[in-house]
């Protein structure tokens, strides 16, 4: 491998180790991406920036000797730094969905049922590398909205696509077709490259984002409510993606203005397994109140938290959220539901990850 100048890529969180990476020869490369090619030809992908179009065939140039870095931003103040200290890292801004394949101003829920368009956006260079075009694969997933989501398990494929990435920002556009109900999703991408490596994978999707500017993870579902119309019911799921048991926590938190502006409730139905777990963690929390049948209302959902969660090792447990709201209003108003917890670097109590729910409170 040619030596590279420029500033180096950091060594793993863990070991300490400087990343190893395989490189594949030109003939076993082509192989392999014929391969997925093969099985992506009924996608209908689409290119949209100045320097990059689709390639009719994967690129088979080799290895580069100037180092290259293309990353997606986890937050609006990331530069790709590996890792950074911004949060929440669920709220990509690189990752959008619209209803067209035009791009639309701020990203939008899915149609269940009809054809959607993913807009994803790759920034080149980042801190590692120095503007070299680098053609690589991007690849979207989707999951369970929720906390701690498991790789791969947790996740299924949405589309992909070979593209170059030249100096400046490219925006992919990746068709989702027949988008399956209830039409709540987290998205995730991964950009997969030769001369751009990952440095390393982790259980959780959470720490290897944080990890590797490759990936970028995107959790915020929209809630349209009716003054004193009926509830909005939101999926989430709370994750352990460990080979241990151990204790988790569900917090509540607000961005913008209070739910409580729009006369907003907001119950959480934790099921019959979670809410015993609950019950055997001592019924700890604050900010909330039991009301029975399995539901807990969060009274304080700026300051709330559902405490001491035990979850089996790879234990995956659904609940779901309800919201209500009595007053019109047009302050912007977004509740987060982020699940803490050990990690698999070590940490007793790491956000995990989570979901922001942007609510919008309407006339009947």
């Amino acid at each position: 491998m040619s030596a590279r100048t420029g500033p180096r890529r950091p060594r793993h969180p863990t070991t300490g180790r400087k990343p190893v990476t395989t490189r594949l020869t030109p003939r076993v490369r082509r192989s392999v991406l014929t391969l997925v090619t093969g099985a992506a030809t009924a996608l209908l992908l689409s290119v949209t920036s100045a320097t990059a179009a689709p390639l009719d065939q994967p690129d088979d140039s080799g290895i580069l000797a100037e180092p290259v870095d293309v990353y997606m931003k986890d937050h609006p103040s990331d530069s790709g730094m590996q890792p950074h200290s911004f949060g929440p890292l669920h709220e990509s801004p690189d990752i959008k969905v619209c209803p067209t394949a035009e791009e639309c101003a701020t990203s939008q829920n899915p149609i269940v049922g009809q054809r959607n368009y993913i807009f994803v956006t790759l920034r080149n260079p980042g801190p590692y590398g120095t503007g070299a075009t680098e053609t690589g694969r991007i690849e979207v997933y989707r999951s369970t909205p929720g906390g701690s989501a498991a790789w791969r398990s947790d996740w299924t494929q949405i589309g992909w696509m070979q593209v170059p990435v030249s100096a400046g920002s490219t925006t992919v556009t990746i068709p989702w077709d027949n988008v399956p109900g209830p039409g709540h999703f987290c998205l995730a991408t991964r950009w997969v490259s030769p001369n751009d490596p990952m440095t390393f994978e982790a259980p959780e999707i959470s720490v290897s984002a944080l990890h590797n500017n490759n990936i970028a993870w995107r959790n915020v579902d929209s809630v349209e409510l009716v003054a004193g119309g009926q509830a909005q019911i939101r999926p989430y799921s709370i994750r352990n993606a460990l080979t241990w048991a151990n204790r988790n926590s569900l917090v509540f938190s607000q961005v913008g203005a209070p739910l409580n502006t729009a006369g907003g409730r907001l119950v959480a139905d934790l099921g019959p397994t979670l809410y015993q777990r609950w019950l055997q963690g001592g019924k700890a929390g604050k900010g909330i109140r039991d009301v029975g049948r399995n539901q807990i209302e969060i009274v304080e959902p700026g300051q709330a938290s559902l405490d001491n969660l035990m979850l089996n090792a790879n234990e995956k447990l659904a609940l779901s959220l309800s919201f209500t709201a009595t007053t019109v209003t047009k302050e912007p108003i977004a509740v987060r539901v982020t699940q803490f917890g050990p990690n698999s670097l070590g940490a007793e109590r790491a956000d995990l990850g989570g979901v922001r729910y942007d609510v919008k409170v309407a006339a009947r």
